[in-house]
């Protein structure tokens, strides 16, 4: 999945899959996790809110079911 960089002291980039209403995010520590059954516009309010790591934290991490995708290194 591609992602975009974003600005934000947590996270590096994030990806969205519109088929599969997949959400990627990846952490400036380098970990990746998979957001399941993000809607689009769940997902569009966490790029353009002012602060990302907020939104997240209070929208998306706590919300929906995600995997680990890649471990630091």
């Amino acid at each position: 999945m591609k992602r975009i960089p974003v600005q934000s002291s947590q996270i590096k980039s994030i990806g969205y899959n519109y088929q599969s209403l997949f959400l990627e995010i990846e952490f400036k520590r380098g970990t990746i996790y998979l957001y399941q059954n993000v809607p689009y516009q769940e997902t569009f309010n966490l790029i353009f809110a002012d602060s990302i790591g907020s939104y997240f934290n209070k929208n998306i991490a706590k919300q929906y079911l995600w995997v680990k995708i890649k471990k630091q290194t």
